[in-house]
């Protein structure tokens, strides 16, 4: 019989086998990690009006790049912000947020591309952008969602002095971090009562990974998204508050923080 030997099949069509068995078994392993790829390829923008206002604001420069740099127009800032975007959100869709905190408190701040669009991949960043910047006399590290809980392990992996401040934007510290002990830093975490994906529950079940003195403040209405000017995200809730207000009481949490001061300015 034609294929076959007087042993079993002919050699060519075992061969021909484990060549099907060897490439079924490549896209089992590699279509997933290209599907993951594509995935996290896949940023949200930053929505065009919100941007286009923040850079038209003459009271701050924004270069934007590899890692957007908003900078407070007309003097040389000596404080500066190493924020992680959220997951898969572009970096850009926090410019129109910062803008106005810069312009308040004169803040030099940092948002690094991550890779894949996740910071859990891009954890170390601020290393590299905190030891490239010269002239700054106090650095605090943040984030948004995923990026402020990486940014609390960047900040809970280094030595006391090292960085200043943890800023939380609708984040909060895993209990790997090992933050809670730590006397040597201020940390402000900001988050929203209508936050649908770090909801109020969560922030508040993580509080004890803080600091006790870090200082909480939750926005009334606010969402999500809203921390970013990237629209509606899959999982959250509904706003109370339009973009105005939510941006206004964001600014006003910051403000005294960073200027270290006591009260409302």
């Amino acid at each position: 019989m034609a294929g076959t030997t007087a042993n079993g099949p002919a050699p060519g069509r075992g061969r021909s086998r484990r060549r099907g068995w060897w490439w079924a078994l490549t896209a089992v392993l590699v279509l997933p990690i290209v599907a993951f790829v594509v995935w996290a390829s896949l940023a949200a923008p930053a929505e065009p009006g919100p941007l286009e206002l923040a850079l038209a604001d003459p009271a701050v420069e924004v270069t934007q790049g590899p890692v957007v740099e908003l900078r407070p127009v007309g003097g040389e800032p000596t404080r500066a912000v190493v924020f992680y975007p959220g997951a898969r959100v572009h970096r850009d869709a926090y410019i129109a947020t910062w803008a106005p905190i810069v312009a308040e408190t004169d803040t030099l701040v940092l948002i690094p591309r991550m890779p894949l669009n996740l910071a859990i991949f891009g954890r170390n960043r601020a290393a590299t952008l905190i030891g490239d910047t010269p002239g700054i006399e106090t650095w605090w590290v943040g984030g948004h969602s995923l990026g402020g809980a990486m940014a609390a392990s960047f900040v809970g992996g280094q030595a006391e002095g090292a960085v200043d401040g943890l800023v939380l934007w609708a984040a909060y510290a895993t209990e790997g971090a090992g933050l809670a002990t730590r006397d040597d830093l201020e940390v402000l975490s900001v988050s929203g009562s209508r936050d649908g994906l770090s909801t109020p529950t969560d922030i508040a079940e993580r509080r004890p990974l803080l600091p006790a003195d870090a200082i909480l403040t939750e926005i009334e209405g606010m969402n999500h998204a809203q921390f970013g000017r990237y629209g509606p995200q899959r999982g959250d809730l509904e706003p109370t508050i339009d973009d105005a207000a939510a941006q206004s009481a964001l600014t006003e949490a910051h403000v005294p923080v960073l200027l270290g001061v006591d009260g409302d300015l």
